[in-house]
C-alpha cells in the first residue's frame, strides 16, 4: 500500500525529484553521470517528458505527482532513464506507477487539473455536407431512446485520417475528423463513426485492476447493434484508402485509438 500524497514545498518536492531521477541515473551504470535538472511543471494530465542535451538531463514530471511517494518516483524516473537510453523498462516499475496513478484520488487530481488547463480545438457541428447535431439526434433517438444529453459536437480543424473520431469526457466533447465531412463518405459511414463515440458517452471508462478499461464487453454488444455495423466497417477498411491508411493485417481493426483518445 501506499502511503497519502504529501502536500510538499515545491523546492523541496523538486529536490525529492532529482534525487529520484540522480538514483536512476546510478541504476543504469551510466559514467560518467550526467547533469541532471529535474523539476515538477503544469502539465495537463500526468504527462512527463526526458531529454538529453549538450550532456544534461532535463526531466519534466507532472506537478499532479508531487509529494508522492519515493518508491513511485524512483519508479518513473527510472523508466522515463530507460527510454532516454532505449533500454526495456522494468515491469516492475511500471507496475509500482501504473498501480499508483490509477488510485482514485490521484485520476480525480489528474481530471481536475485537465478541466482548469486543458481546452479543446473546435469549431462548428455544420460541415459542408453534415451537420452533426442532427446525426447525433437520428442516432440518439433510434438507438439510445434520447437517454443521451448532447455533447459539444465538432468538425476537427484538421482532416485527421488514422483517427476519426475522438471522445473527450472530461471537457464532454466529440470531435469528428472532417475527412468525413465529404459527399464521397455514405452518411451510414459516418453515422457507425459518431455512434461509436456516442457508446462512450453511454459506457464511461472504468478501473479494471490497474488498467482502465474504455471497450467493455457491453461496449462491444452495443455496438454490433448498429445496423450496418459490418458494412460500415468493411468500407472503412477496404474502400477508403484516401481515408483512412488500409491496416497491415488481415483482422478488421476498428478506427479509433486507445486511451486519452477513444
Amino acid at each position: 500500500m501506499f502511503e497519502p500524497a504529501q502536500s510538499i514545498d515545491k523546492h523541496d518536492a523538486d529536490v525529492d525529484l532529482k534525487s529520484a531521477f540522480a538514483a536512476a541515473i546510478r541504476a543504469a551504470r551510466k559514467h560518467p553521470a550526467p547533469e541532471i535538472e529535474a523539476r515538477f511543471y503544469p502539465y495537463v494530465g500526468l504527462s512527463s517528458t526526458i531529454r538529453l542535451r549538450s550532456g544534461r538531463i532535463y526531466a519534466r514530471v507532472s506537478d499532479v505527482l508531487a509529494g508522492s511517494p519515493p518508491e513511485v518516483l524512483y519508479a518513473l524516473a527510472c523508466m522515463l532513464v530507460a527510454k532516454l537510453y532505449r533500454r526495456k523498462t522494468s515491469g516492475e516499475h511500471e507496475r509500482i506507477y501504473r498501480q499508483y496513478t490509477t488510485r482514485r484520488e490521484v485520476l480525480d487530481a489528474s481530471e481536475a487539473v485537465r478541466r482548469k488547463r486543458g481546452y479543446k480545438i473546435i469549431s462548428s457541428p455544420q460541415g459542408k455536407v453534415y451537420n452533426l447535431e442532427q446525426t447525433f439526434d437520428k442516432l440518439n433517438g433510434y438507438y439510445f431512446q434520447d437517454s443521451l444529453s448532447r455533447p459539444l459536437l465538432s468538425w476537427s480543424p484538421g482532416r485527421p485520417r488514422r483517427i476519426l473520431g475522438h471522445h473527450d469526457h472530461i471537457h464532454g466533447t466529440i470531435v469528428i475528423s472532417r475527412t468525413l465531412d465529404s459527399s464521397a463518405i455514405p452518411e451510414f459511414v459516418l453515422e457507425y463513426v459518431l455512434y461509436h463515440k456516442m457508446l462512450h458517452v453511454k459506457h464511461a471508462p472504468r478501473l479494471q485492476g490497474s488498467r482502465t478499461v474504455y471497450h467493455s464487453r457491453q461496449f462491444r454488444a452495443d455496438e454490433r447493434r448498429f445496423e450496418r455495423f459490418d458494412e460500415a466497417l468493411k468500407w472503412l477498411e477496404q474502400k477508403a484508402p484516401s481515408v483512412r491508411p488500409r491496416a497491415r493485417k488481415r483482422t478488421p481493426k476498428r478506427p479509433f485509438s486507445r486511451n486519452g483518445t477513444n
